[in-house]
């Protein structure tokens, strides 16, 4: 192969984010040069211009050159193929879903998500690729992301800052037919910003990231996409009017004519607004132009938790949306109606959102009846169980979270639909893999797991010159997992209600016990980081023998490495504040058993599934109660941990048959694997967005 033909190839596989969840093509372009691989964080376009020289020994040698060539060429027949699901399914490739959402998570190279919101949105991308979705998305170009994880000697969390370079990214300008920028203008308060975008190529669908970062623009309007999620109150509301607005817009521009709007949370709800712009310029009333939009508008709330929607006092939201009432030929109050419910002083972007959206859903049958609840006062003249809010339950991407050993295991086994059908009929050939291959792939994986978390852990060791070195740490030792955002909620440190009863669980080195913990606070929740604090203490209490570890710098690498090779995962909220839950799904993909309270999805998996399980998937700590004080709750949930982790997890883990195979825990990995695996993707949700929700193809059952 030439030089150029390879560059070639190389570039086509950078360029497009498949790379980043499809194994053969992101083997390929780490195998050019691994350690520049590592140094760039994983940046292919970054690694091509840092490895350029390496092209021309690259090209000698043997088989490299064919094996990029081959998986250039499977990337252009999966662009090229109409052989989806959607097809298949009698779908029209015209009717096209526009998603709104303020992060994805697509890639380490591209900090633009700060947690389960974005890491959602992501592999609700990579599934409407799979299956070929109509679909175009929507976010923001911040020129700092969330931020970079670095931990003191005290282990307390700082902020690093995470920047994103949009010259040496897998992204491209989006531009006109005569290579001129493409921008639209959106008003604020205090004047015009104009708003430029980056295309991101995730698969077969398009991503456009809005960006104000514009050589023409005020400074501080250059600085609205400046930070994900930074700033105060104005510096929220100017970022969702740019992405609502300005999303909408740039669609329009681009002259994409889009069907369905659909609004991952209510950040985007201005879309709505912009929406209800062009049907009374298009000469209709306010109330028949709110009747159109709620026909092309879904929303979908994840917040469980009222402090968590977007809300605005009068005078802010007067200022910046009095020029966007001016352009609809309406008062301000007629737009502060919408957005605030009865007896409201404050303008919410999810009341916004549910009065213009005509399909509303929770990411979880659990979090509909609860969201059902929280916004039951919208419809007094309603019962709860009326309110017009149902769920489709989140899930994740199999090829994106599946780990590298157990991909390489299903590609052999299940054949290749395990990575692109909605259905159960490839999950379910995991039963015919011999319990001795299905262990010891997911040991490799623990191993590999172990060897990583070392790594880290020395490094992390000597930088601050005190702490757990991770030496304490086996390959072979039954391994749990934690990694997750540390909100208080999520109460991280239950594990550590009764240090003692920890310690002689974990400490037997005839049955040894280990701990991985990982995660980020917000960098304004102080009694999150507080907890990272705790935990990082406990990592160094000599009683624990240096079996619980908290690894720093939490990102998608590590998470990868984590679902892929604990034995079991722990989760541990107070029910019913954790809407859905998706990391535990990720964990079942990869034949990881779960430990967890009775919420979200998990809640959804034990009620549904469990009956069909032939030796279980996991374990529910507790049960479904939600009364009592919170102390109360936690102590009964903590001893209920301790009792299923030294009566059930453990010895059905040490218990082996005379090959040293775990078999009743083999069975329950089949379990998981089988039956969470296709319930709980994103595949099966995007089909049921496009059939309950977008209205793209019939639907199969109902939402609510």
């Amino acid at each position: 192969m030439h030089r150029a033909r390879l560059a070639a190839d190389l570039e086509r596989l950078a360029t497009n984010l498949r790379s980043a969840w499809y194994g053969p093509a992101r083997r390929v372009l780490e195998e050019l040069d691994p350690p520049a691989w590592e140094r760039t964080g994983r940046n292919p376009v970054r690694l091509l211009k840092e490895a350029a020289g390496r092209l021309e020994t690259a090209v000698e040698r043997p088989g490299y050159g064919a094996r990029v060539h081959d998986a250039a060429d499977e990337l252009q027949q999966y662009l090229d193929s109409d052989d989806t699901w959607y097809r298949r399914a009698g779908g029209d490739p015209s009717r096209v879903v526009a998603y709104y959402s303020a992060e994805f998570a697509l890639a380490d190279s591209l900090h633009t998500y700060s947690g389960g919101l974005g890491v959602l949105a992501g592999d609700h991308l990579r599934s409407a690729s799979d299956l070929g979705i109509p679909l175009v998305a929507v976010g923001l170009a911040y020129r700092d992301g969330y931020f970079c994880q670095r931990l003191d000697s005290s282990g307390w969390q700082h902020a690093d800052p995470a920047r994103n370079d949009f010259e040496v990214a897998p992204v491209s300008p989006v531009l006109d037919t005569d290579g001129r920028r493409v921008t639209v203008q959106v008003g604020l308060g205090d004047g015009v910003v104009t708003v430029q975008a980056w295309h991101v190529a995730v698969g077969r669908v398009s991503l456009y990231l809005l960006d104000t970062d514009v050589a023409d623009n005020q400074p501080h309007h250059r600085e609205v996409t400046g930070q994900l999620y930074g700033g105060d109150d104005d510096m929220r509301l100017r970022q969702e009017l740019v992405l609502g607005v300005g999303g909408a817009r740039l669609l329009a521009a681009l002259g994409i004519d889009v069907d369905v709007h659909h609004l991952n949370e209510g950040h985007a709800a201005f879309a709505g607004i912009e929406r209800l712009r062009h049907h009374l310029v298009g000469g209709h009333s306010l109330s028949t132009a709110i009747e159109l939009v709620r026909g092309e508008l879904v929303f979908t709330t994840h917040t469980p938790v009222p402090a968590g929607h977007d809300a605005f006092g009068w005078d802010l939201a007067a200022y910046h949306l009095t020029p966007l009432a001016e352009q609809l030929g309406v008062e301000f109050r007629a737009l502060w109606d919408l957005a605030t419910g009865a007896g409201d002083d404050r303008w919410s972007q999810t009341v916004l959102a549910l009065a213009l959206a005509g399909k509303a859903n929770g990411v979880a049958r659990l979090h509909g009846e609860v969201s059902r609840r929280m916004w039951a006062g919208l419809w007094p003249e309603r019962s709860v169980t009326e309110v017009p809010i149902g769920h489709v339950t989140n899930g994740v991407h199999p090829g994106q979270w599946v780990g590298g050993e157990l991909a390489d295991l299903f590609d052999a086994r299940l054949g290749p639909g395990w990575r692109t059908s909605a259905g159960p009929e490839a999950w379910e050939r995991i039963r015919e893999v011999e319990p001795a291959v299905l262990w010891r792939t997911h040991v490799a994986a623990r191993r590999r797991l172990v060897g990583e978390a070392r790594d880290r852990l020395s490094a992390q060791s000597r930088r601050l010159g005190i702490g757990n070195d991770g030496r304490g740490l086996d390959p072979d030792a039954l391994t749990i997992g934690f990694a997750r955002r540390f909100a208080t909620y999520k109460r991280a440190t239950l594990l550590a209600h009764d240090l003692d009863r920890l310690a002689g669980i974990v400490g037997d080195d005839a049955r040894p016990v280990q701990i991985l913990v990982a995660g980020k606070a917000h960098p304004r929740d102080e009694a999150g980081k507080h907890l990272i604090q705790q935990l990082v203490g406990l990592s160094r209490d000599p009683r624990l023998k240096g079996r619980l570890v908290f690894l720093e710098g939490y990102d998608l690498e590590l998470a990868r490495s984590l679902v892929a090779g604990v034995d079991v995962w722990l989760n541990n909220p107070l029910r019913p504040l954790e809407a859905s839950g998706t990391s535990g799904m990720k964990a079942a993909m990869n034949g990881v058993l779960n430990l967890s309270i009775l919420d979200g999805w998990w809640d959804e998996a034990i009620a549904d599934l469990a009956p069909r399980a032939a030796a279980g998937f996991g374990w529910a700590i507790g049960d479904r109660r939600e009364d009592g004080e919170e102390h109360q709750r936690t102590a009964a949930d903590a001893d209920a941990l301790y009792h299923l982790l030294a009566d059930e997890l453990v010895p059905t883990f040490y218990r082996r048959d005379d090959a040293g195979v775990p078999t009743r825990w083999v069975e329950m990995m089949r379990d998981a694997i089988a039956l969470l695996s296709p319930q709980f993707s994103t595949h099966r949700m995007v089909a049921d967005y496009v059939t309950q929700a977008y209205g793209l193809l019939e639907p199969e059952f109902e939402v609510a």
